[in-house]
């Protein structure tokens, strides 16, 4: 398949491998652009896969208040250097993560965090659904893995679509930083909080549930 350098450049600017590799991955993927990024990956040959083994210890705790003050996140994303920390496009990584975690409310940063148990309780009940909609048996293991997928996608960070451009996922925006700064990063973890979440609410028309109850005394 033929191959044009505009292709070839916009590959290279969001893994950071070299110029005859992404040409490579992207005839080998027939020009599927995401098929590449995961060739180049699983060849090692991406900036991300290539630091993947380094010490990222440094890095921020950023944080983020949404509505008012009713939704609140911090997040810790680490580097390798304290000078890199410091980089303004770091920074904003780091601002747009914790951005995404308020809106998105993922539990996860990748699906391998995901408990085991979890991820067998929600198989077993995705099975049932597809038993229960008549789906054929040939079909069926297929359907629960593509839904098992979306259900990864909801809960893991990584593999949400990012709420600024929804086209790319956070982890394809974080190998976008890697290869533009040349160091490892690490989404190490996150917390939300969401003002009165697990607590029983008070009904708004309180006044009128306390007439109502009286009147049927």
């Amino acid at each position: 398949m033929e191959v044009n350098a505009r292709q070839v450049q916009e590959l290279r600017a969001k893994t950071g491998a070299g110029i005859m590799d992404c040409k490579r991955a992207l005839a080998e993927e027939k020009g599927d652009f995401e098929k590449a990024i995961e060739y180049l990956r699983k060849k090692g040959l991406s900036a991300a896969s290539k630091k993947a083994a380094r010490i990222a210890a440094e890095g921020m705790v950023g944080s983020y208040i949404h509505m008012g003050g009713k939704i609140g996140v911090l997040i810790e994303i680490n580097c390798e250097t304290d000078f890199v920390a410091r980089n303004p496009d770091f920074q904003q990584f780091v601002k747009d993560m914790s951005m995404q975690v308020a809106a998105s409310s993922p539990r996860y940063v990748q699906r391998s965090e995901v408990p085991e148990a979890e991820v067998a309780k929600e198989k077993e009940i995705l099975t049932a659904q597809v038993i229960e909609q008549g789906k054929p048996a040939n079909m069926a293991e297929k359907i629960v893995t593509g839904r098992l997928d979306k259900f990864f996608k909801d809960i893991c960070l990584m593999e949400q679509p990012f709420v600024r451009e929804p086209d790319k996922s956070c982890e394809q925006l974080l190998n976008e930083m890697v290869a533009k700064i040349g160091e490892k990063i690490v989404i190490r973890r996150f917390m939300r909080y969401q003002l009165g979440e697990g607590l029983e609410k008070r009904s708004d028309d309180f006044a009128a549930e306390v007439a109502k109850a009286a009147a049927s005394n």
